[in-house]
């Protein structure tokens, strides 16, 4: 099971395709917020919900100076599905490998329908300027997260 982020540490270095196939890396955005968000998967009824919030919220959060990114296992081309079916703004990147999401500490054991699995832990993790990690947020709900994000925020 991988570690989990705290405060302090600096956000694991990441690239990886968009759903257009366009590499994305976290020191892209150097210089500005990013708000990386894992999800399990594309075109799932949970996932869809938070990638829409994430969406409807995106100019608020981009005008308060951050960027959003999602990661999930999903490879480029049900990414671009996802994208195309409900409109999504965000940036969605794939990481079939789950190493990225290993780093992050978004993937390893968790309980599914009282059952316990490995995969994807609905995971927020918040990078300053600088690329150390501000907030890291595990298994959060899929519905109302945004909106959370932007209280807790203060936005």
């Amino acid at each position: 099971m991988s570690e989990r982020l705290v405060p302090g540490d600096t956000a694991p270095a990441f690239t990886l395709p968009d759903a257009d196939g366009n590499e994305v890396s976290l020191a892209d955005h150097k210089g500005r917020k990013v708000i990386v968000y894992f999800y399990p998967a594309a075109l799932t009824p949970g996932c869809t919900k938070q990638a829409c919030d994430f969406t409807d919220n995106l100019s608020v959060l981009a005008t308060a100076g951050y960027d959003v990114i999602g990661v999930s296992p999903d490879k480029p081309e049900k990414l671009a599905r996802f994208r195309e079916q409900e409109s999504l703004k965000v940036t969605l990147v794939g990481d079939p490998s789950k190493e990225v999401l290993e780093a992050y500490g978004a993937y390893g054991e968790k309980k599914l329908y009282g059952k316990t699995v490995t995969g994807v832990i609905r995971s927020t993790v918040i990078v300053d300027e600088e690329g150390k990690v501000e907030r890291a947020l595990y298994n959060v709900k899929a519905t109302g997260h945004a909106a959370k994000i932007i209280k807790d925020l203060g936005i």
